[in-house]
């Protein structure tokens, strides 16, 4: 059974000076027609699409391949939903960005910790966040949970091809 799935990929291209709109017909050639393509800085470009497909991985690496074929050279920056501020966890649940201000600060709640906590708040990854949301009975789309947990593990397994393996295998044990 085929679902539909909503996501975004931002990719740097290795040209910062590139006019990003010149690959707007080889990205639809190579299957990304079911994207909306976003141009506006230079160098970079997004693609907010809303994919069919069997399962969130299947939708998400069929978009990264369909990318690839059309623009081999650009590096893959971010899929998302993953990194999220109260702001913007209170638009996915719906409601106010202090009621979920409220939610975070209360003691009693166990709110998942941030992954980054500075004086102007904090940054959470969205998976354990709406999974945390469902625990205390709240409705979570599972597409949305499904795609979630994917964009996550694409960042972790993306940013993590970037750490020296020599450094990462002290803290590997200890963490």
């Amino acid at each position: 059974m085929m679902k539909e799935y909503e996501f975004i990929l931002k990719y740097a291209l290795t040209d910062q000076n590139a006019d990003s709109s010149q690959y707007l017909d080889a990205l639809f050639e190579a299957g990304c027609d079911d994207a909306m393509i976003g141009t506006g800085k230079t160098g970079f470009i997004a693609l907010e699409f809303v994919r069919e497909a069997a399962s969130a991985d299947e939708a998400v690496l069929s978009a990264i391949a369909d990318v690839k074929k059309a623009i081999p050279d650009a590096e893959l920056i971010e899929v998302s939903p993953d990194l999220v501020t109260p702001t913007e966890i209170a638009s996915v649940l719906g409601c106010s960005r202090q009621n979920i201000q409220k939610i975070i600060a209360n003691p009693k709640k166990r709110f998942p910790n941030p992954i980054h906590q500075s004086s102007a708040g904090g940054i959470w990854h969205l998976e354990p966040v709406l999974r945390w949301f469902m625990e205390d009975g709240v409705s979570i789309n599972q597409n949305l949970l499904e795609i979630a947990e994917i964009s996550m593990t694409a960042n972790l397994i993306h940013q993590s091809q970037k750490v020296n393996p020599r450094i990462q295998s002290k803290f590997r044990d200890i963490i």
